[in-house]
């Protein structure tokens, strides 16, 4: 069989069926957003919201365009240009396979939010992901998936760290001799 990319079949959804993810860490700031506003009004939707179908609610997640989502609900103009609907890509993987390509969606575009990469690390950790996997799903080094593990200062994400010997304890006796 051969692969066919989603954005072969975008599909035309109701916004009203699209819902965020509960883990997208990007931020887009003020300025930011007037900016893809300005884009989407001068533009129209170029590029369409990557999505999940969840069958059993009957609503797409999204997995990356959060931000252009936004836009149609916070502005009254585009809404009404584009009837209420978005154009939708849509994937078919489980949780994690989304949490990751949410990730490299946005590390190719811009900033994260460290608390929220941080709490994606946890529960990429929490699903039975190895920092080895986390590491080659969304572009990141062993430093850094260590540094957003203490941030969330959970134990358990340290079970498999190997820490170095940099210095040994002395007994105060010993260095009396």
């Amino acid at each position: 069989m051969t692969f066919k990319s989603p954005v072969y079949n975008v599909i035309s959804v109701p916004v009203n069926k699209i819902k965020p993810n509960t883990y997208n860490p990007n931020a887009v700031a003020p300025p930011e957003m007037k900016l893809l506003y300005e884009s989407i009004k001068a533009d129209g939707y170029t590029m369409p919201i990557v999505c999940y179908y969840s069958r059993e609610n009957d609503v797409y997640i999204i997995v990356d365009g959060f931000h252009r989502y936004r836009v149609m609900l916070e502005y009254k103009d585009i809404y009404e240009r584009e009837n209420g609907r978005l154009p939708v890509s849509v994937i078919d993987k489980p949780i994690d396979q989304r949490m990751a390509s949410t990730i490299r969606h946005n590390r190719a575009r811009g900033n994260h939010n460290v608390d929220l990469m941080s709490n994606i690390v946890k529960e990429l950790h929490e699903l039975g992901r190895s920092d080895a996997w986390i590491s080659r799903h969304l572009g990141m080094d062993k430093d850094e998936i260590l540094r957003l593990k203490q941030i969330t200062g959970l134990a358990a994400l340290f079970k498999d760290v190997k820490f170095g010997k940099a210095w040994k304890p002395v007994d105060e006796y010993d260095m009396e001799e």
